[in-house]
């Protein structure tokens, strides 16, 4: 493709984006497959490009004035406009000259807070952190688990392959790779040898404490990334129960089980009311992802305070029912990938001031006793994980024991 092609496909893509639909990455994967004549290192330039767009948002809108798609791509790309305009046959429309003028004219004023940490105005004044922002406004490196084997065997098998990657800081079973990997050509990863998933997910997994007699529940396990480790803990021993309404989201962990060699995972989108008792209630709570924003940048333009409000509402809803499904003796593990106070610790303490018989798990002894390594947050009422403190996507656990 000439640059120009390439300019026009970022801004149709871009243009679609915007409207806060459908995630990026999905509009993106729909819009190339459709397109198959688009070469590798085409699909390479046109993906990074708007990526980088959707990762400077706030700040292209600023500069531009607008929120109109081409105006914020001639901001993003002004100091290359030779490339952009190279008058190819599949290009972008010339500049007016109207847009000729506004470029020549465009003002170079300081961004106000919200701007400069690439979040939305609204979401801003509730996190109030600018260092946290933008942290998670950098792109994330490829983390993943290993299953089935050990570490360091894992790691030579890889290299064999000419594929390099490094032990994770915190998890025991979690690998890093600074550049992308194509899966399909991946042995290791074909022949379930390793599986995709953030170092914080696998230490929510680790944290839960399960043993093959424990009655495990992960409830809206979604895609099943938690259900599947504990499976490898537990060396598919016992009987993990995964469920989700969305059969979905169930039927797309089927194939992952299989690749992985997975025997001990039951997967169900309804829970009888009979069905009780549990050792481990995991609630995987749905939540604005605001801790993920590294890896779907495109999140934060598509949460709204009213979408805010409804999960909250479900949250609470959730921590209610495994109330009444865990046993004495049992434990409530809630986890969250937001970095939201609202979603985590105040949902938790919330919890706690309603049910008297439920006692937070010091999460400093739980880690010390599982990890032998140090802890990693100030609070041992419950963890909160970020790309500042651990290098992972922001996380957030309590696990709450039933006394009574």
């Amino acid at each position: 493709m000439q640059s120009g092609a390439r300019y026009k496909a970022v801004l149709e893509l871009i243009s679609e984006v915007f409207k806060g639909e459908k995630p990026a990455d999905l509009i993106i994967n729909e819009y190339l497959r459709a397109r198959k004549y688009i070469g590798s290192k085409d699909r390479r330039f046109i993906t990074d490009v708007v990526w980088d767009i959707i990762r400077n948002r706030m700040r292209l809108e600023f500069e531009a004035e607008s929120n109109n798609p081409r105006k914020m791509l001639l901001v993003y790309a002004k100091d290359k406009l030779v490339d952009v305009f190279d008058e190819s046959k599949y290009g972008l429309e010339p500049l007016s000259e109207e847009e000729k003028d506004w470029l020549k004219n465009l003002a170079e004023n300081q961004y106000p807070d919200y701007v400069e940490a690439e979040c939305p105005k609204w979401l801003f004044a509730k996190i109030k952190d600018m260092d946290l922002c933008k942290a998670l406004n950098v792109a994330a490196k490829a983390d993943f688990r290993v299953h089935g084997h050990e570490r360091g065997e894992v790691l030579r098998r890889l290299e064999s392959e000419g594929i390099f990657m490094q032990e994770t800081a915190y998890s025991p079973y979690g690998l890093r790779c600074n550049e992308r990997i194509n899966l399909a050509n991946c042995a290791s990863y074909q022949e379930g040898w390793l599986e995709v998933q953030d170092e914080a997910s696998q230490l929510a997994a680790i944290l839960c404490d399960v043993k093959p007699e424990h009655k495990i529940i992960d409830y809206c396990c979604g895609a099943g990334g938690k259900s599947l480790a504990l499976a490898h803990i537990l060396q598919n021993k016992g009987h993990i129960l995964a469920h989700d309404i969305s059969s979905k989201r169930l039927n797309a962990i089927k194939p992952r089980m299989e690749r992985l060699g997975v025997k001990n995972i039951e997967l169900t989108d309804i829970v009888a009311d009979s069905d009780k008792d549990f050792d481990r209630f995991i609630i995987d709570a749905p939540c604005s992802g605001t801790g993920t924003w590294r890896r779907s940048p495109d999140n934060k333009f598509r949460l709204t305070l009213e979408k805010l409000e409804g999960l909250k509402h479900t949250q609470e809803t959730l921590l209610e029912l495994a109330a009444n499904k865990v046993k004495i003796g049992g434990k409530i593990i809630y986890i969250t990938c937001s970095i939201l106070p609202e979603e985590d610790e105040e949902q938790i303490d919330k919890f706690l001031q309603k049910h008297d018989e439920f006692a937070p798990v010091n999460l400093k002894e739980l880690w010390d006793k599982l990890l032998q390594i140090p802890y990693p947050y100030y609070l041992e009422k419950y963890l909160k994980m970020s790309p500042l403190s651990t290098g992972t996507d922001g996380f957030f656990i309590a696990v709450m024991e039933k006394k009574s």
